[in-house]
């Protein structure tokens, strides 16, 4: 099944990349980008179309508010560089709420998220083997180790080097905490400027930190929102 889509956002760099990811992904078609509410709203007349990416702050017409007034409301993603509309958004049913500048790995979660749904499931998605069998080689000891991603419970920042905790051994190498992150996959997010966590292993969390075993990692306040959106 392809999926029929709508980029609406004032910035023309912000349509761009949208359109770049968007254009990895096999099953959804690009109906059109516009730059105003008012622009797409002549094109959903004419179109039936599956999922909107909104900006919420635009000239003349919030897309809170454009979205609010549509008769026919389809899926959406909020996209913004403000983090302060998180709660509106998810008022609305948003699949997601994206913050600007927004990385393929960020992005391809949320397109995730609006598979669950269309499959007529809120659950999270049964891991794939693929998935299960997913790894990266870290350097430790002069050798490179092989890490499976799915046995990683989360990443701590120690300056210049990063602990992996995994569930019966620990390994510490080389690397800060920002380009460790680029090597691992949408189950994982930081949470914290010292932490990156794997979703899957998530016992329970509160606003202000997650349980990971017998583990309490603390949630930095610049993450709290996009935290909530990946657990939402």
């Amino acid at each position: 099944m392809t999926y029929k889509c709508l980029i609406i956002d004032d910035e023309k760099l912000a349509r761009g990349l949208i359109k770049t990811h968007l254009s990895q992904l096999e099953d959804f078609e690009l109906v059109a980008s516009c730059g105003s509410a008012i622009e797409a709203s002549m094109i959903l007349q004419k179109e039936t179309i599956d999922l909107l990416f909104l900006d919420i702050e635009m000239p003349v017409l919030k897309g809170t508010d454009f979205f609010k007034n549509l008769v026919h409301k389809p899926k959406v993603i909020f996209t913004t560089a403000y983090r302060d509309y998180a709660v509106e958004g998810f008022e609305l049913n948003a699949v997601d709420y994206i913050l600007k500048p927004i990385t393929f790995q960020r992005f391809f979660s949320a397109i995730e998220k609006f598979r669950t749904l269309q499959r007529g499931s809120s659950s999270e998605p049964a891991p794939t083997q693929e998935n299960k069998d997913a790894f990266i080689y870290i350097r430790k000891d002069r050798k490179q180790v092989k890490v499976y991603l799915n046995a990683i419970l989360y990443i701590e920042s120690l300056k210049d080097y990063v602990k992996i905790h995994l569930e019966k051994e620990n390994h510490i190498t080389k690397s800060s905490i920002s380009a460790f992150e680029e090597k691992l996959d949408e189950r994982f997010i930081r949470v914290h400027r010292s932490y990156i966590i794997n979703k899957d292993k998530i016992a329970a969390y509160t606003k202000n930190d997650i349980e990971i075993g017998n583990i309490e990692i603390p949630i930095g306040e610049n993450f709290r929102n996009n935290l909530a959106t990946f657990l939402t």
